[in-house]
């Protein structure tokens, strides 16, 4: 089976080699870069599984990486950053990041993040190889695509990626229509969740389906209990 990729980009050559160290040791293949413009000329030549990515890099800013990263469907980001406050880390994952890790921090704590992250991969994928999941789902005149984590509206208007995160949260609400899914259900397989990160991806999930985010009518919040997709879903074949 072929080694993950995982780029590490940090304008810190310790903290490169210490990530590079540690993650080598658990069978991943990687590359460090200590600026954003050689990840991306990187990236050009060949797309890694997963991108580790600090905020504070010399030559550009890290969130506008992460959102250009975000945009390139299957490749999951993981920030790590000495920015600590809550706003930094929900601001992280509304453009899109997967996980966000704050320095300093054991290097075997990102390992379990990585290997998290890619258990959930691995969870859609198994997902879109399955009868069901493998087909298209209809809903709400949005198409969902689980074999590219894409959605396209029935009159082809508009085309949205998700990230890995937001397609496993739709994943589970598209399976279990008109029930009510408790934010537990939809932690399954986060390593250490942060407590906004669900509030957070749905916000972006909704930003992408809805008419109006902030009077959701597809997936709306039941206070006290989760979330629920409140409209039919048809499975068609791909």
């Amino acid at each position: 089976m072929r080694k993950k990729l995982i780029y590490i980009v940090d304008d810190e050559a310790d903290i490169c080699n210490l990530i590079t160290n540690q993650l080598e040791k658990h069978g991943y293949e990687t590359r460090s870069f200590q600026t954003g413009s050689h990840m991306l000329q990187a990236l050009s030549r060949r797309q890694p599984d997963l991108c580790v990515i600090d905020l504070g890099l010399p030559d550009m800013d890290g969130i506008a990486i992460v959102r250009q990263l975000c945009d390139e469907p299957g490749l999951g980001v993981i920030i790590i950053s000495g920015r600590d406050s809550t706003s930094d880390r929900v601001l992280g994952l509304e453009f899109g990041a997967d996980d966000y890790l704050i320095k300093p921090f054991d290097p075997r704590e990102l390992v379990a993040r990585v290997n998290s992250l890619f258990r959930r991969f691995g969870h859609i994928e198994t997902a879109a190889s399955q009868d069901l999941s493998s087909r298209r789902a209809r809903f709400a005149g949005w198409e969902y695509d689980p074999n590219t984590l894409t959605l396209r509206t029935l009159n082809q208007q508009r085309n949205e990626t998700l990230s890995a995160a937001e397609a496993g949260l739709l994943q589970l609400l598209l399976r279990s229509p008109k029930q009510i899914l408790s934010r537990d259900q939809l932690l399954q397989g986060y390593a250490d969740p942060f407590d906004r990160s669900i509030d957070v991806r749905m916000s972006r999930i909704r930003k992408k389906i809805e008419d109006d985010p902030r009077a959701p009518k597809i997936i709306k919040t039941v206070y006290g209990a989760g979330y629920i997709l409140t409209v039919d879903v048809n499975w068609v074949d791909s």
